[in-house]
């Protein structure tokens, strides 16, 4: 299971190097991921995902190159671009307020921390990840020459385990009374709904009020028979890679649930809003292959409650 967490976690980062070298007019600058990956690793990411063409599109021809521009564009790009930049112009905004810390939680290869702006500087950043994810990924930061800022730290823990926040509880350099911004960017889509939860009422407990949370969960409609092709096809190479993904929510769920674990939602966006919102210069730059938000995923910025 670590084996095909860490093979998603690493096609987020090929998405997201590709987008970069392949575009201008680009949706996220990320100059750091590709250097996170070998040049083997890139390779091998990009063939596997050609290779895989007649699952993506059964009636496609043409060529490698354009084979996996189509793959890329259409099912590895959307929701890591997009999220990204929703969850980073958030952090900024959160900073203009007094900001202090900043929880990526399952942190897996998000390269903010190495590419990170004047106004993320004075806080606190803390990645968490199990184990060997962390190791990992402080291997290949030494291997492509990266330096960890002064303010990041890793910390090792399994967010479905019970305790996991013992971490952050025993760590001097976390302040409970400090506002901070939390990330669970590419969680919920894995987490049974008793286990989201859980994993938000603990938060509610670890995170003062005016902390804020942001993250992207499926809808209500993503793995039934209304969902989009793309999610269909996203549920079934999860499923294949021993990675479930479970029942989505619809907002009036979500708001409810968020408020009864201490939270309300702050800002609320859908497929339409997002595309609009983050691919639009991309697309009006690229019009041969525009970038469209992923089926039925939504972004959810909430804010703990007093």
């Amino acid at each position: 299971m670590q084996e095909n967490r860490n093979l998603t976690a690493l096609t987020g980062l090929f998405a997201r190097a590709w987008h970069n070298e392949q575009y201008a007019v680009r949706v996220l600058e990320d100059d750091a991921s590709r250097k996170l990956l070998t040049d083997a690793e890139y390779r091998a990411v990009g063939e596997h995902m050609t290779a895989g063409i007649s699952f993506f599109a059964p009636q496609f021809s043409g060529t490698n190159e354009q084979a996996l521009r189509l793959v890329a564009t259409e099912y590895l790009c959307p929701s890591v671009l997009a999220r990204a930049v929703f969850s980073e112009q958030a952090l900024q905004t959160a900073a203009k307020i007094g900001t202090a810390q900043y929880l990526l939680l399952g942190a897996g290869y998000d390269t903010f921390p190495y590419r990170q702006p004047a106004f993320a500087k004075n806080m606190r950043i803390f990645e968490l990840d199990r184990a060997a994810t962390v190791q990992d990924k402080i291997a290949r930061l030494a291997r492509a020459g990266i330096t960890p800022p002064e303010n990041v730290q890793y910390l090792a823990t399994d967010l479905t385990a019970s305790g996991w926040e013992k971490v952050l509880h025993d760590n001097p350099a976390f302040d409970r009374a400090a506002p901070t911004f939390c990330s669970l960017l590419g969680l919920v889509y894995y987490l049974p709904t008793a286990d989201f939860v859980r994993l938000l009422c603990t938060l509610q407990k670890l995170l003062c009020a005016g902390s804020s949370l942001v993250f992207d969960y499926p809808d209500a409609n993503a793995f039934g028979a209304h969902a989009g092709i793309r999610a269909q096809k996203q549920a079934k190479l999860a499923r294949a890679a021993g990675e479930e993904m479970h029942g989505g929510y619809s907002e009036q769920t979500l708001i409810r649930l968020l408020s009864d674990c201490g939270f309300r939602v702050y800002e609320h966006l859908t497929p339409d809003e997002i595309t609009a919102q983050y691919f639009a210069l991309h697309n009006r730059a690229n019009p041969e292959t525009p970038l469209r938000a992923f089926d039925n995923v939504n972004f959810c910025l909430a804010v703990r409650k007093e």
